[in-house]
C-alpha cells in the first residue's frame, strides 16, 4: 500500500499556518525600509490597501480549497484548464514564493542574535554584495534549518503544534508592546505622514510599500497546501474561514505595528540610523525589558514563518513529484511519519544553500517574492474563472475571482514594467531567471517526460463545483 500524508490538522492549525506563514520578522528588521519607502502614512496605507485588495483572492482560494483539497493547490486548480506545463509553471513559481522565505529566515536568525550577542559578528568568512558573512551567524542559520527540517520530517502534528505555540506567543508579545506604543506614543512624531511631499508624493510613497505587500502577505493560501492533512471529520468550510481570518489579521498586524513604531520614535531618525523596531522602543521607553519582549516576539515569529513556509513549499514539491511533473521520487511519503520526506530534504538543501548568501538576501528577496506570489495568485483566480462556464457559475464567486485576477495582474505589472517606481532591477531579474532555469531542468529531467494527461485526484479530493457559493 502506498503511504499517504498523515491527517491531524484542526482549524486552529490552519489559522496559525495561514497567519503564521505571513508574519515573519520584516516588522523588526525592515521597518526602516518600509518607512523610508512610504513614511508612516504610506506604509500603513500600503498594507491596509494591500489587505483589502487581497481579500477577493483569499475568498477565491476559500472556494477552491473547499472543492479541491489538494496539496498541489495552484497546480491542482490550473491542471483542470491548462496544459501540464502551465500547471507545473504555476506550482513551481509558487514554490519560489515560499522557498525564498526560508533562507531569508535562516539569514535573519543571525541578525537577531547579533542584537543580543555582539559576538555573532565575529569571525568573518567572506562577502556577498558587500555584506560580510560571519561564521557564528551562518552556523545559527544552518542549525535552525536543520531543526525546522527535523520537525517537519517527524510529522505534521509536530509542525502544527510548533506553529500554534509560536504564533500565539507572537500575538501575546505584540499585544504588550503595541499597547504600550499607542498608549504612550505622540501623534506629532508621525509628521510628515508620507516619505514624499504633495499628493503625487503620497501616491508614490504608498505604491512603493504596496509593491512589497504581496511578499509580506504571502502565506494565507498556505492553508490549501495542508488541506490533505486535515483531521478526519474536519468541516471543509473552515478552510475558507482560516484563510479569510489570516488575511484580515495579517493586514491589521502590519498596520498597527507600523503605527506603534512611528508613534514612539521619530521615523526619519529611524530611517537615517537604520534602527530596528526594538531599539526604537528601547530608546523611547528607556527600558531594555520592552526591547526584550519585542525580541522574544521576533524570535517566535521567525520560527513560525520559517516552519510555515517550509511546510507549504515541501507540500507543493511533493504534489509536483506525485504528478510526475518532476522526478517521481519527490512525490514519496515516509512510511512511518506520513510526511513528504524527499521534498523536505530537498527544501532543507535549497535553504542551506541560500543561507550562504547571508544578509545580502534581505531586501532583494522581497521584490522577487512579491512577483512570485502575484503570479501564483493570478493562476488560481484565472483557473477559477475557467473551470466552469459563466452560465453555470454563481455570480458572486466569479466577480471575486475577476477582482482577484485584476489584483494579480497589477502585482505582476508593478514589478515588470520598468516605468513603474520600484520595478525589477537586474539582480531581481537574474534571481527569477535562475529559478526558472532550475525549474526547466527539473521538468526536462522527469523520467519519460511524465505520464500524459491530467493526474488523478489525490486521496481526499472531492468533485464539487469550486464556483459554488461557500459559507465563509
Amino acid at each position: 500500500m502506498t503511504p499517504t500524508l498523515k491527517q491531524s490538522l484542526t482549524t486552529l492549525e490552519y489559522f496559525t499556518f495561514g497567519f503564521g506563514t505571513m508574519i515573519g520578522v520584516g516588522w523588526l528588521v525592515l521597518m526602516d525600509d518600509w518607512l523610508g519607502r512610504g513614511g508612516p502614512g504610506g506604509a500603513m496605507l500600503g498594507f491596509a490597501v494591500g489587505g483589502v485588495l487581497l481579500l477577493p483572492i483569499a475568498l477565491t482560494y476559500g472556494r477552491l480549497v473547499r472543492a479541491i483539497p489538494d496539496a498541489g493547490a495552484e497546480i491542482a486548480y490550473t491542471e483542470r484548464v491548462f496544459p501540464r506545463f502551465v500547471a507545473f509553471g504555476a506550482g513551481w513559481i509558487m514554490v519560489l514564493a515560499y522557498a525564498i522565505v526560508c533562507p531569508w529566515e535562516a539569514a535573519v536568525i543571525g541578525n537577531l542574535l547579533a542584537r543580543v550577542f555582539p559576538a555573532m559578528d565575529s569571525m568573518p568568512l567572506y562577502q556577498v554584495a558587500g555584506k560580510t558573512i560571519h561564521a557564528p551567524r551562518l552556523a545559527a542559520g544552518l542549525l535552525l534549518t536543520a531543526f525546522i527540517a527535523a520537525v517537519n520530517y517527524r510529522g505534521i502534528r509536530h509542525s502544527g503544534l510548533f506553529q500554534d505555540v509560536t504564533t500565539l506567543g507572537l500575538l501575546a508579545a505584540f499585544a504588550v508592546f503595541a499597547s504600550l506604543g499607542f498608549a504612550r506614543g505622540d501623534a506629532a512624531r508621525l509628521e510628515p505622514l508620507f516619505a514624499r511631499p504633495g499628493v503625487s508624493g503620497a501616491l508614490v510613497s504608498t505604491l512603493l510599500v504596496l509593491q512589497v505587500v504581496p511578499y509580506f502577505m504571502t502565506g494565507f493560501e498556505s492553508v490549501a497546501k495542508g488541506s490533505e492533512e486535515a483531521r478526519p471529520g474536519f468541516e471543509p468550510r473552515n478552510f475558507a474561514r482560516a484563510i479569510n481570518l489570516a488575511v484580515l489579521s495579517g493586514a491589521t498586524f502590519y498596520v498597527l505595528v507600523v503605527g506603534a513604531v512611528a508613534l514612539v520614535y521619530p521615523w526619519r531618525d529611524l530611517v537615517e540610523g537604520g534602527i530596528g523596531t526594538e531599539v526604537a522602543f528601547e530608546r523611547a521607553f528607556g527600558s531594555r525589558t520592552v526591547a526584550n519582549v519585542i525580541l522574544i516576539g521576533a524570535f517566535l515569529s521567525l520560527f513560525k514563518v520559517f516552519n510555515g513556509n517550509f511546510v507549504a513549499a515541501s507540500r507543493l514539491v511533493y504534489a509536483i513529484g506525485r504528478r510526475g511533473l518532476v522526478h517521481g521520487a519527490l512525490g514519496g511519503v515516509h512510511p512511518r511519519y506520513g510526511t513528504p520526506a524527499p521534498a523536505i530534504l530537498l527544501m532543507a538543501g535549497l535553504t542551506a544553500a541560500g543561507a550562504l548568501l547571508g544578509d545580502a538576501l534581505l531586501v532583494p528577496v522581497t521584490e522577487v517574492g512579491s512577483l512570485a506570489s502575484g503570479l501564483g495568485w493570478l493562476s488560481a483566480c484565472v483557473a477559477y474563472l475557467l473551470i466552469r462556464p459563466v452560465s453555470q457559475s454563481h455570480g458572486r464567486g466569479m466577480i471575486l475571482a475577476g477582482l482577484g485576477t485584476l489584483t494579480g495582474v497589477a502585482i505582476v505589472a508593478m514589478k515588470v514594467i520598468p516605468a513603474v517606481p520600484g520595478s525589477f532591477r537586474p539582480a531581481e531579474w537574474a534571481a527569477l531567471a535562475a529559478w526558472c532555469l532550475l525549474g526547466l531542468g527539473f521538468w526536462l529531467a522527469r523520467p519519460g517526460h511524465g505520464p500524459g494527461g491530467a493526474s488523478a485526484a489525490p486521496p481526499g479530493s472531492v468533485a464539487e463545483n469550486p464556483t459554488a457559493e461557500s459559507d465563509t
